[in-house]
């Protein structure tokens, strides 16, 4: 058998922090081997932060409780059926799972056994970059060829890519999102094949876990091209009920970050698929958004057209009193995206850069001062008050006693 590719790290200060240490110290040993697997490994190889750090072992789950209670720190079954126990140190949770090989599987299910062959448990997970594992002394082990996929950023399904993906056909989804986020260049072409063929199998998915993974997607760094993939094989159309907006989206991307604002999945969304009022509708139900981002959705897209520099700021501040800064960036930038101008114009900074400037006050009449002044409480008293808010938003937000006092007298109609 083929020996594994093996790397040293450079950089191996992350696995001298002492939770770490403690769960790589309280695995090994005893005739038993654990190492740091999946995103971590990936995410150390190609110097991008680490977030969850997650272990492979040797040991069988009721091995690790055994070890973990000796030890006085906390295991929590979180998916023993599938071997993984997480371990809770200092606070900190690694998710612990005994090496495995499919025995049979079936779409989302499989029947697995515990084993104690690195190769085999590499062999069975989706992409090579996802397939390396580290050990304590800082060695990576590479079974699938993942250490030269990551170097020429290559997004690659380990061995047949059909096969992988009727193991689970959220892995067509995943290739995309792990070509956007780690890739950049040209899909892989047997990956991408294979993803085109079981395309319609997208439909049998919960789209929970299709929202999962677009909404990942959407904010990834090489989202850009990645979609244009996308649309030119069917794919964005068939997850979004319609005709994607490619080019609101990639200037959306660059109006984002001339704002000096966080890619943000929900203002991307929007740019890709928003056209009228209906469409929020149609992403909503297509997706299972939560009403929130639905509600974002709806304010960003009505009259998205009416918006522009144009006007002034006095215009601008009015429209951010009404939307709260959130979505009054979201349709701002929507605005933006679709114009004749650019990333670098100035107007359009300055308008989408309002809510960093100016924080809309608080409307400062009650119904008390128009009561006050003869109004009775009642549907009139509503409508008063609102014209009064509306007057006090047209005369640039005035703050003064006497000029309250005059607003308030013209709503109650003892101007």
């Amino acid at each position: 058998m083929t020996p594994p590719a093996t790397q040293r790290l450079g950089d191996v200060a992350w696995l001298s922090d002492p939770p770490v240490r403690r769960a790589l110290g309280l695995l090994n040993g005893d005739g038993e081997e654990a190492r740091v697997v999946g995103g971590a490994a990936r995410n150390a190889l190609m110097g991008l932060p680490l977030s969850d750090i997650d272990i492979a072992t040797t040991a069988v789950p009721g091995e690790v409780i055994r070890r973990a209670a000796a030890a006085g720190l906390k295991a929590v079954p979180t998916g023993i059926d599938h071997g993984t126990i997480t371990l809770v140190i200092d606070g900190a949770p690694f998710e612990v799972t005994t090496l495995r090989e499919d025995v049979e599987t079936f779409g989302r299910k499989a029947i697995v056994a515990f084993g104690r062959d690195w190769r085999v448990d590499a062999e069975r997970r989706d992409f090579t970059m996802n397939a390396l594992s580290i050990s304590p002394d800082g060695m990576v082990y590479d079974y699938v060829g993942g250490l030269a996929d990551l170097r020429d950023r290559r997004v690659r399904f380990i061995g047949d890519p059909a096969r992988r993906i009727a193991e689970d056909y959220l892995r067509i989804l995943r290739f995309f999102r792990f070509q956007a986020s780690y890739a950049g260049g040209a899909p892989d072409a047997a990956g991408l094949h294979a993803c085109i063929v079981a395309r319609d199998r997208l439909r049998t998915l919960s789209r929970e876990r299709v929202r999962g993974e677009l909404v990942k997607l959407l904010v990834a760094p090489y989202a850009v091209p990645t979609l244009t993939v996308m649309a030119e094989t069917g794919f964005v159309e068939l997850l979004l009920g319609g005709v994607p907006q490619l080019a609101s989206f990639a200037a959306m991307v660059e109006v984002e970050a001339a704002a000096a604002l966080a890619p943000d999945p929900v203002r991307r969304l929007g740019a890709l698929g928003l056209f009228t009022v209906e469409d929020a509708a149609r992403l909503r139900d297509r997706l299972r958004l939560f009403n929130a981002e639905h509600e974002r959705l709806v304010a960003m897209v009505e009259r998205w057209w009416r918006v522009s520099p144009t006007p002034g700021e006095a215009e601008a501040r009015a429209l951010l009193y009404r939307l709260g800064p959130v979505r009054f960036a979201d349709r701002v930038l929507l605005a933006w995206s679709r114009s004749r101008a650019g990333a670098a114009d100035p107007t359009w900074q300055a308008l989408a850069t309002l809510p960093a400037r100016w924080t809309p006050p608080r409307f400062p009449l009650r119904a008390a001062d128009l009561m006050s002044r003869g109004l009775a409480r009642g549907p009139a008293l509503g409508t008063a008050l609102r014209a009064a808010e509306e007057a006090w938003i047209a005369a640039g937000f005035p703050s003064d006693r006497e000029t309250l006092a005059d607003i308030a007298s013209r709503a109650a109609g003892r101007s």
